[in-house]
Protein backbone atom coordinates (compact mmCIF):
# COMPACT_ATOMS: atom_id res chain seq x y z
CA UNK A 1 0.00 0.00 0.00
CA UNK A 2 1.32 3.45 -0.95
CA UNK A 3 2.04 5.63 2.08
CA UNK A 4 1.05 9.26 1.36
CA UNK A 5 3.40 12.17 1.88
CA UNK A 6 2.08 15.17 3.76
CA UNK A 7 1.56 18.23 1.57
CA UNK A 8 3.32 20.33 4.21
CA UNK A 9 6.43 18.16 3.83
CA UNK A 10 6.27 18.44 0.03
CA UNK A 11 6.01 22.23 0.27
CA UNK A 12 9.07 22.41 2.49
CA UNK A 13 11.05 20.08 0.19
CA UNK A 14 10.21 22.40 -2.70
CA UNK A 15 11.49 25.46 -0.83
CA UNK A 16 14.69 23.71 0.25
CA UNK A 17 15.29 22.18 -3.17
CA UNK A 18 14.90 25.42 -5.09
CA UNK A 19 17.28 27.18 -2.71
CA UNK A 20 19.84 24.36 -3.04
CA UNK A 21 19.83 24.49 -6.84
CA UNK A 22 19.94 28.28 -6.84
CA UNK A 23 23.11 28.07 -4.76
CA UNK A 24 24.76 26.48 -7.83
CA UNK A 25 23.43 29.22 -10.13
CA UNK A 26 20.61 27.07 -11.55
CA UNK A 27 17.31 28.93 -11.86
CA UNK A 28 14.06 27.07 -12.50
CA UNK A 29 11.77 28.32 -15.30
CA UNK A 30 9.11 30.96 -14.52
CA UNK A 31 6.19 28.51 -14.32
CA UNK A 32 7.89 26.84 -11.35
CA UNK A 33 6.80 29.82 -9.25
CA UNK A 34 3.14 29.78 -10.26
CA UNK A 35 0.55 29.08 -7.59
CA UNK A 36 -2.11 26.39 -8.13
CA UNK A 37 -4.62 29.17 -8.74
CA UNK A 38 -2.50 30.70 -11.48
CA UNK A 39 -2.08 27.34 -13.17
CA UNK A 40 -5.84 26.79 -13.04
CA UNK A 41 -6.48 30.26 -14.49
CA UNK A 42 -4.03 29.61 -17.34
CA UNK A 43 -4.81 25.94 -17.99
CA UNK A 44 -6.00 26.62 -21.53
CA UNK A 45 -2.54 27.91 -22.51
CA UNK A 46 -0.25 25.48 -20.66
CA UNK A 47 -0.88 22.19 -22.45
CA UNK A 48 2.80 22.25 -23.39
CA UNK A 49 3.58 22.07 -19.67
CA UNK A 50 0.91 19.67 -18.47
CA UNK A 51 0.92 17.43 -21.55
CA UNK A 52 4.67 16.92 -21.34
CA UNK A 53 4.56 16.51 -17.53
CA UNK A 54 6.91 19.41 -16.90
CA UNK A 55 7.34 20.67 -13.36
CA UNK A 56 7.70 19.64 -9.75
CA UNK A 57 8.04 15.97 -8.81
CA UNK A 58 8.69 14.94 -5.20
CA UNK A 59 8.57 11.24 -4.39
CA UNK A 60 9.31 8.88 -1.53
CA UNK A 61 8.49 5.98 -3.87
CA UNK A 62 5.49 5.06 -1.71
CA UNK A 63 7.66 3.81 1.14
CA UNK A 64 6.88 6.56 3.64
CA UNK A 65 10.42 7.70 4.51
CA UNK A 66 11.62 10.47 2.15
CA UNK A 67 14.90 10.96 4.01
CA UNK A 68 15.86 7.32 3.48
CA UNK A 69 14.26 6.55 0.10
CA UNK A 70 13.23 9.48 -2.08
CA UNK A 71 14.12 11.96 -4.78
CA UNK A 72 13.53 15.60 -5.69
CA UNK A 73 12.95 16.17 -9.42
CA UNK A 74 11.90 19.04 -11.66
CA UNK A 75 11.27 18.23 -15.31
CA UNK A 76 12.45 21.26 -17.28
CA UNK A 77 11.72 20.00 -20.81
CA UNK A 78 10.34 16.84 -22.39
CA UNK A 79 9.28 15.63 -25.82
CA UNK A 80 6.45 13.27 -26.70
CA UNK A 81 6.49 9.51 -27.12
CA UNK A 82 4.82 9.95 -30.51
CA UNK A 83 7.86 11.89 -31.71
CA UNK A 84 10.20 9.24 -30.32
CA UNK A 85 8.31 6.51 -32.16
CA UNK A 86 8.55 8.49 -35.41
CA UNK A 87 12.23 9.31 -34.86
CA UNK A 88 11.75 13.01 -35.46
CA UNK A 89 10.77 16.09 -33.48
CA UNK A 90 11.58 16.76 -29.83
CA UNK A 91 13.27 13.51 -28.83
CA UNK A 92 14.90 14.70 -25.62
CA UNK A 93 14.19 15.58 -21.99
CA UNK A 94 15.97 17.36 -19.15
CA UNK A 95 15.49 17.08 -15.40
CA UNK A 96 17.02 18.81 -12.41
CA UNK A 97 17.25 16.51 -9.39
CA UNK A 98 18.57 16.43 -5.85
CA UNK A 99 19.89 13.22 -4.34
CA UNK A 100 20.30 13.88 -0.63
CA UNK A 101 23.10 12.39 1.41
CA UNK A 102 22.42 8.65 1.90
CA UNK A 103 18.95 9.03 0.31
CA UNK A 104 18.43 6.12 -2.09
CA UNK A 105 16.60 6.11 -5.40
CA UNK A 106 15.70 2.39 -5.56
CA UNK A 107 17.04 -0.11 -8.07
CA UNK A 108 15.25 0.28 -11.41
CA UNK A 109 15.64 0.23 -15.17
CA UNK A 110 14.01 1.93 -18.13
CA UNK A 111 12.40 0.28 -21.13
CA UNK A 112 12.93 3.09 -23.67
CA UNK A 113 14.89 5.88 -22.05
CA UNK A 114 18.62 6.38 -22.46
CA UNK A 115 19.99 8.95 -20.03
CA UNK A 116 23.04 10.84 -18.90
CA UNK A 117 23.18 11.26 -15.12
CA UNK A 118 25.43 14.21 -14.27
CA UNK A 119 26.80 15.41 -10.95
CA UNK A 120 26.41 19.20 -11.14
CA UNK A 121 27.73 19.92 -7.66
CA UNK A 122 27.70 19.11 -3.97
CA UNK A 123 28.76 15.70 -2.70
CA UNK A 124 29.65 12.52 -4.56
CA UNK A 125 26.94 10.70 -6.51
CA UNK A 126 27.10 6.93 -6.08
CA UNK A 127 25.45 4.81 -8.80
CA UNK A 128 25.10 1.08 -8.14
CA UNK A 129 24.81 -0.98 -11.34
CA UNK A 130 23.68 -4.44 -12.42
CA UNK A 131 22.95 -6.08 -15.75
CA UNK A 132 19.64 -7.36 -17.07
CA UNK A 133 18.44 -10.87 -17.86
CA UNK A 134 15.00 -11.24 -19.43
CA UNK A 135 13.80 -7.98 -17.91
CA UNK A 136 14.91 -8.66 -14.35
CA UNK A 137 17.80 -7.32 -12.31
CA UNK A 138 20.53 -9.95 -12.56
CA UNK A 139 22.74 -9.55 -9.49
CA UNK A 140 25.28 -11.94 -10.99
CA UNK A 141 25.68 -9.87 -14.14
CA UNK A 142 27.69 -6.73 -14.75
CA UNK A 143 27.17 -4.03 -17.33
CA UNK A 144 29.00 -1.71 -19.68
CA UNK A 145 28.51 2.04 -19.40
CA UNK A 146 30.17 5.21 -20.63
CA UNK A 147 31.51 7.73 -18.14
CA UNK A 148 32.01 11.07 -19.90
CA UNK A 149 32.39 9.23 -23.19
CA UNK A 150 34.81 6.55 -21.93
CA UNK A 151 33.41 3.02 -21.99
CA UNK A 152 33.89 0.90 -18.88
CA UNK A 153 33.00 -2.74 -18.27
CA UNK A 154 31.84 -3.09 -14.66
CA UNK A 155 31.27 -6.14 -12.45
CA UNK A 156 27.83 -6.78 -10.91
CA UNK A 157 26.98 -4.40 -8.08
CA UNK A 158 29.77 -1.96 -8.92
CA UNK A 159 29.31 1.34 -7.15
CA UNK A 160 30.37 4.00 -9.58
CA UNK A 161 31.32 7.28 -7.90
CA UNK A 162 30.78 10.54 -9.75
CA UNK A 163 32.44 13.71 -8.47
CA UNK A 164 31.05 17.13 -9.45
CA UNK A 165 31.33 17.50 -13.22
CA UNK A 166 31.37 13.76 -13.92
CA UNK A 167 28.59 11.77 -15.60
CA UNK A 168 27.47 8.31 -16.65
CA UNK A 169 25.44 7.27 -19.68
CA UNK A 170 22.84 4.56 -19.00
CA UNK A 171 21.01 2.61 -21.69
CA UNK A 172 17.63 0.87 -21.47
CA UNK A 173 18.06 -2.26 -19.38
CA UNK A 174 20.88 -0.90 -17.19
CA UNK A 175 19.66 -1.53 -13.65
CA UNK A 176 20.71 1.30 -11.34
CA UNK A 177 20.18 2.82 -7.92
CA UNK A 178 21.85 6.00 -6.70
CA UNK A 179 22.37 8.24 -3.67
CA UNK A 180 24.45 11.12 -2.40
CA UNK A 181 27.64 10.49 -0.41
CA UNK A 182 29.39 13.09 1.72
CA UNK A 183 26.61 15.63 1.14
CA UNK A 184 23.54 16.42 -0.94
CA UNK A 185 24.11 16.30 -4.72
CA UNK A 186 22.66 18.52 -7.45
CA UNK A 187 22.01 16.07 -10.28
CA UNK A 188 21.09 16.72 -13.90
CA UNK A 189 19.45 14.17 -16.17
CA UNK A 190 19.61 14.58 -19.95
CA UNK A 191 17.73 11.83 -21.76
CA UNK A 192 15.52 10.71 -24.56
CA UNK A 193 11.80 11.37 -24.08
CA UNK A 194 10.70 10.56 -20.56
CA UNK A 195 7.43 8.85 -19.54
CA UNK A 196 7.39 8.26 -15.81
CA UNK A 197 4.00 6.54 -15.95
CA UNK A 198 5.23 3.58 -18.00
CA UNK A 199 9.02 3.55 -18.30
CA UNK A 200 10.23 2.88 -14.75
CA UNK A 201 10.59 -0.79 -13.80
CA UNK A 202 11.55 -1.27 -10.13
CA UNK A 203 13.22 -4.37 -8.74
CA UNK A 204 11.11 -4.20 -5.56
CA UNK A 205 7.40 -4.53 -6.42
CA UNK A 206 6.50 -2.51 -3.31
CA UNK A 207 8.07 0.60 -4.86
CA UNK A 208 5.84 3.03 -6.76
CA UNK A 209 7.03 5.93 -8.90
CA UNK A 210 4.63 8.53 -7.46
CA UNK A 211 3.60 9.14 -3.86
CA UNK A 212 0.08 9.79 -2.67
CA UNK A 213 -0.54 13.11 -0.91
CA UNK A 214 -2.17 13.82 2.44
CA UNK A 215 -3.62 17.33 2.16
CA UNK A 216 -2.69 18.77 5.56
CA UNK A 217 -2.15 22.25 4.05
CA UNK A 218 -2.59 24.04 0.74
CA UNK A 219 -0.04 23.25 -2.00
CA UNK A 220 2.71 25.79 -2.60
CA UNK A 221 2.99 24.62 -6.22
CA UNK A 222 1.34 21.75 -8.05
CA UNK A 223 3.20 18.50 -8.57
CA UNK A 224 3.17 16.81 -11.96
CA UNK A 225 1.05 14.12 -10.31
CA UNK A 226 -1.50 16.80 -9.29
CA UNK A 227 -2.27 17.96 -12.80
CA UNK A 228 -5.02 15.46 -13.59
CA UNK A 229 -7.04 16.29 -10.47
CA UNK A 230 -6.40 20.03 -10.22
CA UNK A 231 -6.49 21.04 -13.91
CA UNK A 232 -9.39 19.12 -15.36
Amino acid sequence: MTVPMKRSAVNEIMREGEAFMRSFGFILPPFSRWSPGEMQARKSEIEGITGAALGWDITDFGLGDFGRTGLFLFTVRNGRLADLRQGRGMLYAEKAMIARKDQVTPMHRHVLKAEDIINRGGGTLVVELFGDTDGRCDRDKGTRVATDGIWRTLPPGHRLTLAPGESVTLMPGDWHAFWGEGGDVFVAEVSTVNDDNTDNIFEDPAVTRFSGIEEDEAPLHLLVSDYAAWLR
